[in-house]
């Protein structure tokens, strides 16, 4: 953030930010590589450049690549992303004294809580603005 003060009354032109269809590719330290999947170039993104969003991309994920002219400036998920459960503690049948959600950490890292249905495996349906679940998905 570059801060500057500016007289009232002065004008500033529109930026023009273009959305392009991209596939999240792997991460290499704190660089995040993503592929136009329309140019199939590839691109770098800084951990920084990309913020919450890492919590909910993993390998392959699609995504919108923002750019501003020829600088790659960002991603847009879509409203909710699937993610398998990496962990999750076992339920027992009549177990319901936490009023039936217990965490799950995803492949991703993200803990969001799930119905006590939800095993180590299963995917799961997230929404990318809340980050809460939203339903079992049939699988990747």
């Amino acid at each position: 953030i570059i801060e500057r003060v500016v007289q009232a009354g002065t004008k500033f032109s529109r930026a023009r930010v273009e959305r392009q269809p991209a596939q999240y590719l792997y991460a290499d330290g704190d660089l995040h590589y993503f592929m136009n999947t329309e140019t199939y170039d590839q691109i770098a993104l800084n951990t920084d450049r990309l913020g919450d969003a890492l919590q909910y991309l993993s390998e392959n994920a699609t995504c919108q690549l923002l750019t501003h002219g020829d600088q790659a400036i960002g991603i847009e998920l879509s409203a909710a992303v699937e993610l398998k459960v990496a962990h999750t503690d076992s339920w027992v049948r009549g177990d319901t004294a936490q009023g039936g959600n217990k965490p799950a950490r995803l492949e991703t890292g993200l803990t969001v809580q799930v119905p006590l249905f939800i095993n180590t495996g299963d995917v799961v349906k997230v929404d990318t603005r809340s980050g809460e679940y939203l339903e079992r998905a049939s699988g990747r």
